[in-house]
């Protein structure tokens, strides 16, 4: 069990801290607040803005936000075995690869791996159910 929330921990924790630069943010911020708030979920929110302005300002301080991050939900999920469920359902709906999107949503995700980028980006995508 402990290798199963090591691993729910540090998807979680990568998650969250992806999340905060892109729109779903105002979304799932409230949602983690509720998870590792618990009787505290207005501070924790709080936290979790302030962290999201320093990792919009620098992107390399992600990495060190995820590791944090990660230790942190480890301990919710130990200490609250209800808490692994709503992680999972909070990675579910907010996955990138997620195939079934409700129509109408814009979902915009991006990954720079190993490294930092500067110039010009293109993106492309597609729109997918289209409804008359």
């Amino acid at each position: 069990m402990e290798a199963e929330i090591t691993e729910l921990a540090t998807r979680g924790a990568t998650a969250l801290v992806g999340l905060m630069v892109t729109e779903a943010w105002s979304r799932v911020r409230p949602r983690f607040a509720a998870l590792l708030g618990r009787d505290r979920e207005e501070e924790v929110g709080q936290e979790l803005e302030e962290i999201r302005i320093e990792v919009a300002d620098d992107p390399e301080e992600g990495a060190a936000q995820a590791s944090q991050w990660q230790r942190r939900l480890r301990l919710t999920l130990r200490n609250n075995p209800e808490a692994v469920a709503e992680l999972r359902a909070i990675l579910d709906e907010f996955d990138p690869n997620r195939p079934e999107q409700e129509a109408g949503s814009t979902y915009v995700y991006n990954t720079i791996k190993d490294g930092t980028h500067s110039g010009t980006t293109i993106q492309a995508g597609r729109i997918q159910n289209i409804h008359p």
